[in-house]
């Protein structure tokens, strides 16, 4: 149930509707307050503050409101854009799902919204004079709120949708896709074993997996005692020719084409990829901004080499989890089996598209060296996987520079440690 939560919340994080609707309703809540507070205060209590002081007030915010709401939908239509060209529209998601961003817009809507409820009803005489007190005190909340979120917006759209803070944000959601997976009950139910028997799952649609419902799965296993193997994680792509899992055991009867039907329902797909519970699409999106960096059109070499350094960071993060889930508590998911993420998988998806696309750039090639070089002494099960890689960028290298003194430099790079 968590996860379902979880995984609503991140869809609705990037629907640029979401949080404006919200501010809606505050605002109309935020006048309606202001009417009940009038109504329950003695008028002799608080100044008396006029209609027409209110109104022209309440004007300024009314037209400054609104055009700074269309300024800051073009600005950020820009970055988007602007974030999709430098990077990889791959990255769109993570941008559109800015919360300094998101929160300004709401903000700028609700206060034209408010404005718009508030002279009305001052006009025709909602507000007693308590009311009016009640109402000045909540205007000149608004315009306190709606500046300071000007200013932090006004230093976020300077930076967003460039290339330093994509490859940030990236960063970030994958480092959040590794944690989340290292405390799942993944980490320690992935299964090596592969079958051809026990009764095949097939989902009749065509997407990308993008999450399951394990806890749906379960539930079914537990009520038919039966195992159920999966075949895929999310990020794989799904055919109906794919078995997605396999049901494992002796069932007492025959199971029905209902309960096939509905185990399919677990898994959902989607027309791309999500970053929440694939930990391989953020090494796949750094490869791909690096790739981008590289080609000639760019010629960018120095973005490859940070992305190098980041993808050398998420590497290490996996081998080294800050927090994993109890193989001996978390019996939650004790009828389901997965199949491993491939340390060599994390390797392709990070490092064949820069060797391959920047096996002509000397700096590149002699980064890449020293990556591996850092990722064999950072784990022993990581070394051969290293060294691995580092021979194939080296014969890469080797085709492709057209210097002999440039690929000495980048042997010597390798044969200082891959002895």
């Amino acid at each position: 149930m968590l996860s379902t939560l979880q995984f609503i919340r991140n869809r609705l994080s990037e629907a640029l509707w979401v949080r404006p609707l919200v501010m809606c309703v505050v605002s109309f809540m935020g006048t309606v307050v202001a009417y009940l507070l009038g109504r329950w205060v003695d008028a002799s209590l608080v100044p008396d503050i006029s209609r027409e002081s209110l109104e022209v007030l309440l004007g300024v915010l009314n037209t400054g409101m609104l055009a700074v709401a269309v300024f800051a939908v073009g600005a950020m239509v820009s970055a988007y854009s602007s974030a999709g060209q430098t990077a990889t529209p791959r990255s769109f998601s993570l941008i559109i799902a800015d919360d300094v961003s998101q929160n300004a817009l709401s903000t700028f809507i609700g206060a034209f919204l408010f404005s718009v409820i508030a002279v009305l009803a001052l006009m025709n005489g909602f507000y007693s004079g308590a009311g009016r007190f009640f109402l000045l005190i909540l205007t000149l909340a608004v315009f306190w709120v709606v500046v300071i979120t000007f200013i932090r917006w006004v230093d976020r759209i300077a930076r967003l949708g460039r290339l330093a803070m994509t490859l940030k944000k990236v960063e970030a959601a994958t480092t959040r896709a590794i944690t989340r997976y290292q405390r799942s009950w993944l980490w320690h139910g992935a299964s090596e074993e592969e079958s051809a028997e026990g009764v095949e799952v097939r989902v009749p649609r065509i997407g990308y997996l993008q999450w399951i419902d394990f806890s749906l799965l379960q539930r079914w296993a537990d009520k038919a005692d039966l195992k159920i193997r999966l075949n895929v994680l999310p990020g794989a792509f799904i055919t109906p020719d794919r078995v997605v899992a396999r049901i494992m055991g002796k069932p007492e009867r025959a199971i029905a084409e209902e309960d096939l039907e509905r185990l399919g329902q677990a898994f959902r797909l989607g027309e791309q990829r999500l970053f929440d519970e694939d930990p391989r699409f953020g090494f796949v999106v750094l490869s791909e901004i690096a790739s981008r960096a590289l080609s000639p059109s760019v010629n960018d070499p120095g973005t490859a080499i940070q992305v190098v350094g980041q993808l050398v960071r998420l590497l290490h993060l996996w081998r080294n989890p800050e927090e994993e889930a109890d193989a001996e508590t978390d019996k939650r998911y004790d009828r389901l089996e997965a199949p491993a993420v491939q340390l060599e998988s994390l390797f392709d998806d990070a490092f064949i598209g820069i060797s391959r696309d920047g096996a002509s750039m000397r700096e590149v090639m002699i980064r890449l060296q020293k990556a591996f070089r850092a990722l064999a002494a950072i784990d022993p099960e990581m070394k051969d996987m290293a060294e691995h890689y580092a021979r194939l960028s080296l014969k890469r290298a080797q085709n492709a520079l057209s210097l002999e003194e440039d690929y000495e430099d980048v042997r010597a790079v390798y044969e200082q440690w891959a002895k």
